[in-house]
This record gives C-alpha cells, sequence and structure tokens, in this order.
C-alpha cells in the first residue's frame, strides 16, 4: 500500500505514459553524458575579488578554452580582451566603451566568438542543462544562437539576432549576461571546503555570490562555525569574531554589510582607553574601508577593549564547561599586576602592556556593568542582522561538517589522533566519541544549537561552536591551544607557539590516509581526501599532495594575510571527467586605473589520470537518477497494469 501511495504520488508530475516514457528517456540519455566539472576551494578567509575572478575564469580553465580556439586567429590582445570580457563582463565593456571607436561592430564580432567559447564549455551538458544555465529572458536567443546548425543560413540568422540586439539598445546587457553564463556552465559544481570568513575585507560578498551559484556546498571550517556560534548569540564567539574583523580593519563588513551597531564598542574603548595608546593593537590594513573609515587609533582601541571582554567571557564559559578541558587557558587570574607578569603553562612570562583597567584582580573574569552592557548591545545587533542571519542559514542548508561526494571525503581541518595514529575521543554526554561518530554527532549538535536553542540544556547555545574554533580536540582547529592572549600581550614569541595535530605528519603515510578514507566508508584504493585550514608552503618546497596522493591540502594562501609564507595565492583542485588537477593561482591583479587587467594565468598541472572517461551514470548524482528511473519504470508498469489511472 506504501507503495502505491508513493506511485500516485510521483503520477502527480508525471500523469500519463507518455510523460513517464519521455522522463525515462531523458534519464537514460543523461547518464552517458561525461561528468560535469567539480571545482574545490578552501580558505577563502573574506578575499572576495580573489575568489569571484578564480570563479569567473573556472581558475584557468576558460582561458585555455580561448586559447584552443583563437590561438591561430585572433592576436595576444584580443584573447586577453576575450578573456577580460568573461571573467569582468562589467569592468571591460566600461573600459571598451572609451576605447573602442565602433562599438556596435565591437558588439558583433564579441558575440561571434562568446558563441564559440561557450559551445566549447557546455558540450558535455544536455541543451535543456545548457538553457536552465542562461540568463533570463536571453535564454531562447542564445539556444538559438548556440544551436543554429543549417550552415547555410546561419550566418544570416547570426546577423539578424545580433543585429536586432543592437537597434534594440540590448547589446551591452545580453554580452554581460552572456559572458556570465560561460562561467556558470564551465563550473559545474561547487565545493568550499571552509573559512569563507576573516580576515579579508568581504566575506558577505562572497556569500552574496554563493547565494546565486547554481549548485555548492560548504564543509564548515572553524572560521565558520564561530561566525555561526555568533549568529546564535553567544558572548565568546560575538568577541571573537569582533575582534578578529577589527584587528583586521573591517569596518565597511561589519557595519555596512551585516549592520552590526560598532558605536557601544567604540565609546566604551574612547571611555576606558582614552590615554592608553594601545600600541600593540594596531589594525594590519590590507584593505582599505570605503564607506566607514575608522582611524588607526580608534580601531587599536576597540580591538583592546572587545580583547578584554573575549578572555573574560571565554574564562567564563570555560569554568562552565569542565568537560571541553579547557582550564590551561584561564590566563586572567594568572596575571601578576604588581610585577607585570603572567604565568602560563608554569612558566612566567614579562607583560608588554599591563593596562588593564576593567579587570579586578579578586574577580578578573567577572564583567563590570558597563561591559556586560556593551556585550548585550553587541549581541543584539548579531541577532537582528537579517543579512548575517540570512548567510548563516545558507551555511547550514548547504552545509556540513564533511561532505562525500563521488568518492572524495571532504572536511576543513583534521580527524582529531594522538602521536599513534589512534583517533582521539571527545568527552560529550558522558560518551567519548571519535572519527566519524565524532563528526556525526557535531554536525547533528551545532545544527540543534542554532536552530533550537531552547533544548540546550547544557551552558548556552553556540558554546559547541565556540570549542570547536578553538579547542584541543576539535576537528576544526587542529592544534593544542589558540594563543590569542599571547600575541597580544606577550612580546617573547616563544609563548606564541601553537603545536599542530599528530594528524598533519602522520597523514604524510598513505596508511593513516586509508584508514580515514575507510572509517568514512569509503574504498581507499580509489578514494581521495580533500581538505583545507593548513597554508600550504610552496616556497619552501612543501607540496598540497600528501599520503601517496591520497590526501590533497588546498589552502594555498588565498588570503593576502598569508602569502609571504606560501609564495602562492590560492589552489583550486579540479575533477572533470577525464583527469583530476590542481590549479595553482598567483596573487590576483585589481583592475588598473583605466579598466584594464594584468593577467597571471594559474599554472594547471594533473595529479590523477581517469583510467576512463567518467560518465554521469558513474557519479551519486547518477546512483539518483537511476534510482529515479527504476521508480518511473514501476510507475510505468502501475499505468499499464491499469493500477494507477492516467490522466491527460
Amino acid at each position: 500500500m506504501n507503495r502505491i501511495q508513493y506511485l500516485k504520488l510521483l503520477a502527480k508530475d508525471y500523469p500519463n505514459i507518455k510523460a513517464v516514457t519521455r522522463e525515462i528517456i531523458n534519464l537514460k540519455a543523461i547518464l552517458s553524458l561525461p561528468k560535469g566539472t567539480e571545482y574545490m576551494l578552501s580558505d577563502l578567509h573574506g578575499e572576495h575579488e580573489a575568489f569571484i575572478h578564480m570563479i569567473k575564469s573556472a581558475s584557468g580553465v576558460i582561458r585555455n578554452k580561448i586559447e584552443e580556439l583563437y590561438s591561430e586567429s585572433l592576436s595576444q590582445e584580443e584573447r586577453d580582451g576575450l578573456a577580460a570580457l568573461i571573467y569582468n563582463p562589467e569592468a571591460e565593456l566600461k573600459r571598451r566603451k572609451e576605447t573602442e571607436p565602433d562599438m556596435k561592430a565591437y558588439y558583433r564580432k564579441t558575440i561571434f566568438r562568446l558563441i564559440e567559447v561557450c559551445k566549447s564549455v557546455s558540450t558535455k551538458y544536455t541543451r535543456s542543462k545548457v538553457r536552465r544555465r542562461l540568463p533570463e529572458y536571453y535564454d531562447y536567443i542564445i539556444d538559438e544562437l548556440l544551436h543554429a546548425d543549417d550552415e547555410a543560413n546561419r550566418a544570416y540568422y547570426y546577423s539578424e539576432i545580433i543585429n536586432s540586439l543592437i537597434t534594440l539598445g540590448n547589446a551591452e546587457e545580453f554580452v554581460t549576461e552572456f559572458a556570465s553564463s560561460i562561467s556558470n556552465l564551465a563550473v559545474d559544481h561547487l565545493h568550499i571546503i571552509g573559512d569563507i570568513f576573516d580576515r579579508g575585507a568581504h566575506p558577505d560578498y562572497i556569500m552574496d555570490f554563493l547565494m546565486k551559484f547554481h549548485d555548492v556546498d560548504f564543509q564548515w571550517g572553524n572560521h565558520d562555525i564561530v561566525w555561526m556560534g555568533a549568529a546564535a548569540g553567544n558572548w565568546a564567539c560575538i568577541a571573537n569574531v569582533l575582534r578578529m574583523n577589527i584587528s583586521y580593519n573591517n569596518f565597511d563588513m561589519l557595519e555596512i554589510g551585516y549592520g552590526i551597531n560598532l558605536r557601544p564598542l567604540s565609546v566604551f574603548a574612547e571611555r576606558f582607553y582614552g590615554d592608553d595608546p594601545c600600541e600593540y593593537f594596531m589594525p594590519k590594513i590590507l584593505d582599505e574601508n570605503k564607506y566607514d573609515p575608522v582611524s588607526a587609533k580608534t580601531a587599536a582601541k576597540m580591538h583592546k577593549a572587545i580583547a578584554i571582554c573575549q578572555f573574560k567571557v571565554e574564562g567564563q564559559r570555560i569554568k562552565s564547561r569542565p568537560e571541553y578541558e579547557m582550564d590551561h587557558r584561564l590566563v586572567l587570574d594568572k596575571i601578576n599586576h604588581e610585577k607585570g607578569t603572567v604565568v602560563i603553562d608554569g612558566i612566567e612570562w614579562e607583560l608588554r602592556d599591563t593596562n588593564f583597567p576593567t579587570i579586578n584582580p579578586e574577580d578578573p573574569y567577572k564583567f563590570t556593568e558597563d561591559e556586560k552592557d556593551l556585550m548585550t548591545r553587541l549581541a543584539a545587533s548579531f541577532l537582528q542582522s537579517e543579512k548575517l542571519q540570512k548567510h548563516i542559514r545558507f551555511l547550514y542548508s548547504h552545509g556540513a561538517m564533511y561532505t562525500i561526494y563521488n568518492n572524495n571525503l571532504m572536511y576543513h581541518g583534521c580527524i582529531p589522533m594522538d602521536e599513534n595514529g589512534d583517533y582521539i575521543g571527545l568527552e560529550i554526554d558522558g560518551k567519548s566519541l571519535k572519527g566519524k561518530e565524532l563528526f556525526d554527532y557535531l554536525d547533528e549538535n551545532v545544527r540543534k544549537e542554532y536552530f533550537s536553542p531552547e533544548e540546550v540544556t547544557n551552558g548556552y547555545p553556540g558554546d559547541l561552536m565556540w570549542y570547536l574554533w578553538l579547542g584541543k580536540r576539535s576537528p576544526l582547529f587542529a592544534k593544542n591551544k589558540m594563543t590569542t592572549f599571547e600575541r597580544l600581550f606577550i612580546a617573547d614569541k616563544a609563548s606564541h607557539k601553537e603545536t599542530a595535530s599528530p594528524y598533519y605528519k602522520l597523514t604524510e603515510e598513505q596508511v593513516h590516509c586509508d584508514r580515514i578514507l575507510t572509517e568514512f566508508g569509503l574504498d581507499p584504493k580509489t578514494a581521495h581526501i580533500l581538505t583545507g585550514h593548513v597554508p600550504v608552503k610552496v616556497k619552501d618546497g612543501k607540496s598540497p599532495s600528501k599520503g601517496g596522493g591520497k590526501l590533497f591540502i588546498i589552502d594555498g594562501g588565498m588570503s593576502k594575510a598569508y602569502q609571504k609564507d606560501t609564495g602562492i595565492a590560492g589552489y583550486t583542485f579540479i575533477y572533470n571527467s577525464r583527469f583530476m588537477a590542481l590549479s595553482e593561482h598567483k596573487p590576483y591583479s585589481p583592475l588598473k586605473p583605466d579598466g584594464s587587467q594584468e593577467f597571471r594565468d594559474p599554472l594547471i598541472r594533473t595529479v590523477e589520470l581517469l583510467e576512463k572517461r567518467m560518465l554521469i551514470s558513474d557519479t551519486d548524482k547518477g546512483k539518483e537518477i537511476k534510482q529515479t528511473v527504476s521508480n518511473l519504470t514501476e510507475l510505468l508498469d502501475a499505468y499499464k497494469r491499469g493500477e494507477i489511472k492516467e490522466t491527460f
């Protein structure tokens, strides 16, 4: 009976034999097509211009298509111009209008060239799928241009369509949307392996872009999870988020992008740190604010004020959550205010800043009434930010602690291990959870703390996200401690050391990578692991490939803050129907004042050739389609037997 009820529900979409037959034929045809191209990136860290350029350029793939098509017929300058148009159509058309003597002629030749590039990137898709990726209102026109095959009449047909666009004044809009469609077709599925937020100026722009992208998923990173906790109203997460972004001068994003009202913090900082130079709290200015400039001195005072709030609230959370085993990070009560020193892990360090006007040595973790009022106001801004909550909900709906997709295991950080390679357990709810079981538990409860905060009985909603941000057994942090206090208040860099999980040394060997794949139910002979989190120092000879090519760390330093260490500016892992490849990016070159752009083409190298061309039938999507075909076949039989009545 249940099966018949299901088939009746299916019959609402396919009401008769013709409809079912047509869909079965369509799906079986799709199964025979080559697999679409997947792109994996990690550690975007707010670098919106570089990231969007990578996607628009398909990490160098579109450039290669242009070279294949036009290396013999177009000059280097013309090929550069065509690439620039696809990467950033608005900017390139603006430049062209100032330099081209005849824009109508430019539109004609450009549309012809875009047609050829579009054909090249869309060959593996069905016509209906291409149509869905095309811009609304222009989809019919572009579809006609792509599929007009009558050689005798094609040139005339093309000319009539293009001339009509120019005559009606739609050519600029058409070219802009057509160029964007090429990028959409080149990247079939996008995996973001963590850390969209922090350091760079505009993670909000990145989220806006991704919410419009056709197929994307996320594997949460530690910088994402702390924002998720902040959006849940957790004070420890909020203080961390504000401290980091104030320290990187990201006021446009905080106040304009997300509408976080920082005036209470500014007033508080001026009141308590007005005479304090706060010299060790000066922001790192990687990008200038356009709409909300804040002086470096004011930012430094705000930075110090919110840092002290952070250490206080973290101390409160550590004391209330003993199961997190973080007593070693209780630092404020170890300060000797008379000597100007602090004892951490049994070592006494000299403080370079001893001005603590809001800390009571007798009760150092207690908020003053002013601090409590400040945190209440700041939390209200996070909870009431419509745009932030929208972005965070998208992270939840499209994200997870890990993803298994087409035989690849993707997670941001590590699998917590000891020096022997045994999985380390995290004590939660009276149980020791480790490996895949730990990831599944964390995924479930991170969602609960945001969507069902009333069910959180131990601590505050968002405490788990805070722990995942900096806990020593967090798979997203993967270090023994986060030395924020030391970096701000102690000059001696020996105190700043953070020791990475043994996982990173162990996974240099294939045996440990194979164990992880087996733990998550994958065949280690054919599967791979994709992670981020740790910048790969290419300039020092380090490789993103680990464990005999079983694991790839694809954090190449997209963040400008890391590029001196890595020597490059990020990786893209590309997985198409024939091979897997790494695209190694050079630092992004912004537009010049005249609107032109210097091209720094990435280095693309194949890391694995597939034994045979991978079809959709071989993919996870193919499994879903095969199940649908099976269900539709049952429905077809039910129609033929008269068990379900056809409708027309």
